[in-house]
């Protein structure tokens, strides 16, 4: 019987590397798929890892229908055994529901990725319908560390270097590398934005790893006496 998984952990979790990893057994099975993005750090219809990794992909843009390009697909002759869904906090809540109805009606496997909460520490829709729906959720053993060391559970949002919890859900960043090894996008009119994970209790106190570093390379305070 097909199923729909849902397989979720932090930013830096190996989530496009396991759906890449995912793609390539079963195409090594002979079984034929897709695989399916939205706002990829690499750019538009692709799919990319962190470890440098990347495959063609079909863009999820807010109007997308999954059931509607499936069932043409097959109408048309094509085959299709499974769906790889990489990015899928960004889908719609409906669009959710389009690959729940895929795995029911067409017996197609669904395989979803994606990261629960935003930078304000809410959940997404795509990934509020998954877990509501996903026939198996599976949660990324590989964990993500705070820059203090300990497991990281929130993603955060940084503007020219300052954690901001207000804003736009999707602004993509997380693009060329600075030379601290985190990602920023970078242009003449808009903030760097970069992204970065950090456990509850900094993401609370808005402590990020570069607000730290200038915390602890403030001068002492003057001893008066």
């Amino acid at each position: 019987m097909a199923e729909l998984h849902f397989f979720t952990g932090t930013m830096d979790s190996g989530k496009s590397t396991l759906a890449l990893q995912t793609n390539h057994n079963h195409a090594a099975r002979g079984r034929l798929g897709q695989i399916f993005t939205a706002h990829d750090r690499a750019g538009e219809a692709t799919l990319s890892s962190r470890l440098g990794l990347t495959h063609e992909a079909i863009e999820v843009t807010e109007d997308f229908d999954f059931w509607n390009h499936v069932v043409r697909t097959l109408t048309q002759g094509g085959r299709i055994d499974y769906l790889i869904c990489d990015e899928a906090q960004f889908y719609s809540r409906t669009q959710i529901d389009q690959l729940a109805k895929i795995v029911d009606e067409l017996q197609i496997d669904v395989f979803a990725f994606g990261i629960l909460t935003d930078f304000r520490s809410l959940l997404f829709p795509g990934s509020s319908r998954l877990v509501e729906l996903a026939d198996r959720m599976n949660v990324l053993q590989v964990e993500a560390l705070c820059w203090c060391g300990k497991r990281a559970t929130h993603n955060a949002r940084t503007e020219n270097g300052v954690m901001v919890v207000e804003g736009d859900v999707v602004v993509v960043g997380d693009t060329p590398a600075d030379e601290d090894g985190a990602r920023a996008e970078r242009d003449d009119f808009s903030a760097i934005i970069s992204y970065e994970v950090l456990c509850r209790q900094h993401h609370r106190r808005r402590l990020t790893a570069a607000r730290a570093k200038a915390v602890s390379l403030a001068p002492e305070p003057l001893p008066f006496g």
